[in-house]
């Protein structure tokens, strides 16, 4: 961590054919197209010239991306980290509603802070790096975020494989407790913002949850990769007549229990089962069971670009067992994190789930992540999550 509030500068001549995609906004450099005598610690801040661009990016040692661009105009501060969370925070301001607590504040490249995330939980904030060498960034981001929504305190979890240090630290303000509940279109959460998968709720889909929940009063609900429950406890609180909540974990299922009481929900009244997914989808074709409004989030199938050939089939073969459960006229809404996987393919590939399962699926909406997940139009990469709501037929 640099002692002072700004990073000392490497210089770094790009081939001027990388022009266009900077001079545009892409904001990364991939490792195949850095000069190979390159040389450079983690966190250095680089002057980046290519043809007539210039401008900043922060270096990292290891990933695929080498470099992440962050400014044209000047070496970024932590003057500069503020403004752009001010600016995320302006940008925000319509779309949270007052009866949300928990939302993202920064999505990394899509508000101009490649590998960084900042979430906020009722009165206390989650920064996320996804690289090694962003620790200047995570701090100011931080201190901003405390500055200008008066946060309590301020946790960072370190999230790139290649990071030497993983875990949590605390960055500002006081320690969360070990629940903090938050509100979300009204629905009430436990999160436990150190143990937790990601950073304690997947935000990425509150607006799906909110559509999927206008389908399910008095409907069966199936919930595939539930994790805490939050498509089921929506779909609850619309009124299910009954839902199954399936996932792996025991201990995610019971966290899940512990969110249909803070809604005032009887989970006795409904199921949840600590199982593989694709173990209970087999089980379930053989007994016969079908669901009104099934939901399917798995995790994400590929970590590189070489294993999306394997996501592809997976998301085949899921999205085929799981028609199997869907009852003639009933609802599927399923999902994809898998950044390698675009979103064409991803709709082809679930057309092709369905003529393997002899269903016909009509789509009716296509979606992604909710608008506190902007992204640059020049950076399709930032575009990750597919969601896609059909009718069987």
């Amino acid at each position: 961590m640099p002692c002072c509030d700004r990073l000392s500068t490497a210089v770094l001549q790009l081939p001027d054919a990388m022009e266009e995609v900077l001079v545009a906004g892409h904001p990364w450099v991939y490792r195949e197209r850095m000069p190979p005598a390159f040389r450079a610690e983690s966190g250095a801040m680089v002057r980046v010239r290519a043809g007539r661009f210039s401008g900043y990016g922060i270096f990292s040692r290891g990933g695929q991306i080498a470099l992440r661009i962050l400014s044209c105009h000047e070496p970024p501060d932590a003057a500069w980290v503020a403004a752009r969370i001010r600016d995320a925070r302006d940008l925000r301001a319509p779309f949270i509603a007052a009866d949300t607590t928990a939302y993202r504040l920064v999505f990394g490249e899509g508000d101009l802070l490649p590998g960084v995330t900042v979430d906020v939980y009722g009165s206390f904030g989650v920064v996320a790096t996804y690289a090694d060498g962003l620790d200047a960034l995570a701090r100011w981001a931080a201190e901003a975020a405390t500055l200008e929504l008066g946060l309590a305190g301020v946790l960072w979890r370190r999230r790139a494989e290649s990071e030497g240090a993983r875990g949590t630290t605390l960055l500002s303000g006081r320690q969360p407790p070990g629940e903090v509940v938050v509100s979300e279109h009204g629905a009430r959460f436990a999160v436990d913002l150190v143990r937790s998968q990601k950073t304690g709720l997947f935000l990425d889909h509150r607006e799906n949850r909110r559509r999927v929940a206008m389908l399910c009063a008095g409907k069966s609900v199936l919930n595939l990769f539930a994790y805490t429950g939050g498509f089921s406890v929506h779909a609850a609180l619309a009124g299910a007549r009954h839902v199954t909540s399936v996932d792996v974990a025991q201990p995610v299922m019971t966290a899940a229990m512990r969110n249909f009481e803070l809604n005032g929900l009887d989970s006795a009244a409904h199921e949840f089962v600590a199982e593989d997914a694709f173990a209970w989808l087999e089980s379930a074709r053989r007994r016969g069971l079908r669901y009104d409004v099934v939901i399917c989030d798995p995790p994400s199938f590929a970590k590189r670009r070489e294993q999306r050939r394997d996501a592809l089939k997976a998301y085949k073969r899921l999205n085929s067992a799981v028609l199997r459960v869907v009852s003639a006229g009933g609802y599927l809404a399923t999902a994809s994190c898998t950044s390698q996987v675009e979103p064409e393919a991803f709709r082809r590939v679930v057309a092709e789930a369905a003529m393997r399962a002899r269903r016909r699926l009509q789509l009716v909406l296509e979606a992604g992540a909710g608008p506190d997940h902007p992204t640059l139009v020049v950076h399709p990469e930032g575009r990750y999550l597919k969601f896609l709501l059909g009718r069987v037929t």
